[in-house]
């Protein structure tokens, strides 16, 4: 994994170090099993986290980068607990998104649970706008991706479409493990947190329900705001009965 700029195709920024693995890790891995340049934008660095501190996170972070294939992350120092769709903030993600150039952005579905989450959907489409003013910073030259689509594993709401990941879920899975502050059995956090042994069980239970949907086994799901193109009728994939 580099830490050197260079054009990324699939960019996704999410709120907290293992967001991203939990809600298109499948899909970041297929896309770089392709040879797609794929990248992570990590917008706080995790020291408000009830396990671990934010040194962990950030060498479990890159050892989970690294299952996924990913050419490019990095994390922010917006506070953790505390992301507010600021304009300083903006530029931050502004100038991320020009450095890297990607043509698609994944954001978080900007409803949810954690006010970070949301807050992180709305900041980060406000970057990209923001990054495609020309006059905006005149050091890095102007870019807006081409499409921005939202994961939407962490709210309830019927997708757009979704990612087939069954030969990426053990990997998916893999690297959500590499949070070993985060997801091993202990004491800290025991309320919140499930035991080890539950946590495979749950994330192939939602793989799977968002696969069935698909007609796969496993599968991520995201949305996307502007209407579909089809071309061809016969080619479209999922079967209606």
């Amino acid at each position: 994994m580099s830490s050197t700029p260079s054009n990324l195709d699939i960019l996704a920024i999410a709120a907290h170090r293992d967001d991203v693995e939990q809600t298109c890790g499948g899909t970041l891995l297929k896309a770089a099993q392709r040879g797609q340049r794929t990248g992570i934008l990590d917008l706080t660095q995790g020291e408000m986290g009830t396990r671990g501190t934010a040194e962990d996170r950030a060498r479990e972070a890159a050892d989970a980068a690294t299952i996924l294939g990913v050419s490019w992350r990095r994390a922010l120092d917006i506070p953790d607990g505390r992301v507010e769709n600021t304009w300083e903030n903006r530029l931050k993600v502004a100038s991320v998104i020009r450095e890297t150039r990607p043509r698609v952005v994944i954001l978080p579905y900007w409803k949810g649970r954690h006010p970070d989450h949301y807050t992180c959907s709305v900041l980060g489409y406000e970057a990209c706008f923001l990054a495609g003013l020309s006059k905006l910073d005149p050091k890095l030259p102007p870019h807006r991706p081409f499409k921005i689509i939202y994961a939407t594993l962490y709210y309830d709401v019927r997708p757009t479409f979704v990612v087939d990941i069954g030969a990426q879920f053990a990997q998916k899975f893999a690297s959500i493990m590499a949070y070993k502050s985060q997801f091993s059995d202990q004491e800290a956090g025991k309320d919140l947190f499930p035991a080890h042994d539950e946590i495979r069980a749950r994330v192939d239970s939602m793989a799977r329900y968002y696969g069935m949907l698909g007609g796969v086994t496993h599968a991520e799901p995201f949305l996307q705001k502007e209407v579909g193109l089809v071309e061809d009728l016969l080619a479209i994939p999922v079967k209606s009965i």
